[in-house]
């Protein structure tokens, strides 16, 4: 069974400094992700398993919750805990959280 939170429950692990994964394309993340999220797109997403973290839990994030579901079900195939986030970056909007727009990652 895959995990998934709404947006309140991961505004709250993001903020207690959860990794973090966007898997929308590279011109869907410049235009607005979570700050400090990585952007792996989903097609990227099995050769670039390695990059990810095994000791820790992985909150993937897409555009609206489809993309983050499935890549959440390929990353707990994998053997990594994920945890899909519901509703995905335009729920995100609509709370009010910040943003950084661009392709940097490690902004706070």
């Amino acid at each position: 069974m895959i995990m998934e939170v709404d947006v309140n429950a991961f505004a709250a692990a993001h903020q207690d400094g959860a990794f973090v994964v966007d898997v929308r394309e590279p011109h869907e993340y410049e235009s607005g992700h979570v700050p400090g999220a990585k952007n792996i797109p989903l097609s990227h997403l099995p050769r670039r398993v390695g990059e990810l973290p095994r000791d820790k839990d992985i909150h993937v994030i897409c555009a609206s919750g489809g993309r983050s579901y499935s890549a959440a079900q390929f990353l707990t195939g994998s053997g990594l805990r994920a945890i899909s986030i519901a509703g995905g970056t335009q729920a995100w909007l609509r709370s009010g959280k910040p943003v950084v727009n661009g392709s940097k990652e490690n902004v706070a």
